[in-house]
């Protein structure tokens, strides 16, 4: 079922390490703060009419119930599956029961910079897009992408 942004929030999902953001390897990370994070996806999604419902875990299981939530109650999804995206094959699976719901793949990083093993995402197999290395403003990129998939029907 595809809901509009006027109809349900986009689900912003924050994986295992991102509760730390602002406080965890600035060098890499930034220096903004989950916080500031959930305002950028607020302000992006409400450009468009929107809502967000933000949430962080840094259990798998945790994501995996919030992604079956979401299939039934949001408009699309934003996550950043944080390490993850290099393991989990039950989120991957989790995201491919969303059909004809927009998923965007969000890393603050630039993923394909940094270590081999962090090259390969599962998640990727099923996002609609994948944004990285744009710090946390590519939250705000991902809010958007959403909005305009939506759009599109």
């Amino acid at each position: 079922m595809t809901r509009t942004l006027a109809e349900a929030p986009i689900m912003v999902l924050n994986g295992p390490n991102l509760n730390l953001l602002g406080r965890r390897q600035p060098e890499i990370y930034g220096s903004e703060t989950l916080a500031d994070v959930e305002s950028l996806c607020a302000t992006a999604a409400a450009g468009h009419g929107g809502t967000v419902d933000c949430r962080q875990s840094n259990h798998e299981g945790q994501l995996i119930d919030w992604i079956h939530e979401a299939r039934e109650h949001h408009a699309g999804i934003v996550i950043n599956p944080g390490a993850y995206s290099h393991t989990s094959v039950a989120i991957l699976d989790a995201l491919n029961a969303c059909d004809g719901m927009p998923v965007i793949e969000v890393h603050i990083s630039n993923i394909h910079r940094r270590e081999a093993f962090r090259h390969h995402s599962y998640v990727s197999a099923r996002a609609d897009g994948v944004i990285a290395g744009c710090g946390v403003q590519g939250y705000a990129f991902a809010v958007e992408r959403v909005a305009a998939l939506l759009a599109a029907g």
